[in-house]
């Protein structure tokens, strides 16, 4: 089997491989370039696998006119960038010795090597400079049917990192076959390893939790994280059941991590996760105005359209009941709505706090009349 796409023809991609070639060592695309360009998806990483040690790919590729950065030196890892395209270069690696969060590595000669301390087997999949696919673990019948397995032993390789655990959901989410279920061997070594969550960073937990919630469609591996009692240890609390009507309401709307994060609720998720103030902020206005009555309209005014839509689609999902047809059109017309009456319409006859709450009941009695009411209708 080979594959093919623009990014395996680039010229600097090619360039990089020969040099490689050409110096007598191996040169093997791997992981998700070669995953994603089996199942006909987008490829944006380009990550190359290699039995050349870092000093050398670094000698080779400086010699070529290439630009080699050790962003991961340490690890085996140079970025080399050819033909303005940013390479992940890696050499043959395994693991010596782990401890859940990092791994000890030593560098390896051969493939098998490098494939057995993979996570899932469709990421062990190797491809020539001519797209020829390696396979050296079965990976790509797994891939083909859709299904997410870890290399040998589940619990083994989820004890090398435990943020693994979060990936197997993630990569079910993208990957995997949502009428074949997930593989028993793979929950059962979750359940067993949950204690192991503890251990990561709230940065790591909240960087892959991202990446789940914006899935198309995160449902079914939410489901399977609370059976497995994974979900509540990473947000406890939290309860997935309205999220696959959430999913369903969103229709072509792209997904959002903090709508689908507001959804799933949970005790105080700002301080569980390393969110940015912007998220936190939203996260929480999401939350209190879910159970508010302020109207769409009313919302839309006070924040934006995006925000009241996505209030009344909480809204709709936490009560399973169907998304209103004018919710965009209300929203809409609150976000472009602006207050007739200004602060100066007021003075002098009002100055200070009485100022502010003649505004604010004018304001009120305006919104009240679904923003129609004139500016002399409210200074009556």
């Amino acid at each position: 089997m080979r594959i093919t796409g623009d990014w395996i023809s680039h010229k600097g991609t090619r360039a990089l491989m020969q040099t490689l070639l050409d110096a007598g060592h191996q040169a093997l695309f791997v992981g998700g370039c070669v995953r994603n360009a089996l199942l006909d998806l987008p490829v944006s990483d380009v990550d190359i696998a290699t039995d050349a040690l870092p000093a050398r790919v670094m000698a080779l590729t400086r010699a070529a006119k290439m630009k080699p950065v050790p962003t991961g030196i340490d690890h085996g890892t140079v970025t080399v960038v050819a033909g303005g395209v940013a390479h992940e270069v890696t050499t043959f690696r395994k693991d010596v010795e782990t401890d859940g969060r990092r791994a000890v590595v030593t560098f390896a000669k051969d493939v098998a090597d490098d494939a057995h301390r993979r996570d899932f087997t469709m990421n062990a999949l190797y491809a020539s400079a001519d797209g020829t696919v390696t396979d050296p673990l079965g990976g790509l019948a797994d891939l083909q049917a859709r299904r997410v397995r870890f290399i040998d032993d589940a619990a083994a390789r989820i004890r090398e990192d435990y943020l693994r655990i979060l990936r197997f959901f993630r990569f079910h989410a993208f990957y995997g076959d949502p009428d074949a279920g997930m593989d028993p061997e793979a929950l059962a070594a979750i359940a067993d390893n949950l204690d192991g969550l503890d251990q990561l960073s709230r940065e790591r937990v909240t960087a892959e939790l991202r990446k789940l919630l914006g899935a198309p469609d995160p449902a079914r591996s939410f489901a399977a994280m609370h059976q497995t009692g994974a979900l509540i240890r990473v947000l406890p609390g939290s309860d997935p059941r309205a999220l696959a009507t959430l999913v369903h309401l969103e229709c072509d709307r792209k997904p959002d991590p903090i709508r689908r994060l507001a959804i799933l609720g949970g005790e105080d998720p700002e301080s569980q996760l390393r969110l940015s103030n912007a998220e936190t902020r939203q996260l929480q206005r999401l939350r209190a105005e879910t159970g508010s009555q302020k109207g769409i309209s009313e919302l839309g005014y006070r924040y934006d359209a995006s925000t009241a839509c996505d209030i009344a689609l909480l809204r709709a999902a936490s009560l399973g009941a169907p998304l209103s047809a004018d919710v965009t059109a209300a929203a809409n017309r609150g976000a472009e709505a602006r207050l007739p009456v200004r602060a100066a319409d007021l003075m002098p006859e009002l100055q200070g706090p009485a100022l502010g709450e003649r505004l604010t009941e004018i304001e009120n009695r305006w919104i009240s009349s679904d923003f129609t009411l004139t500016r002399e209708e409210l200074l009556a």
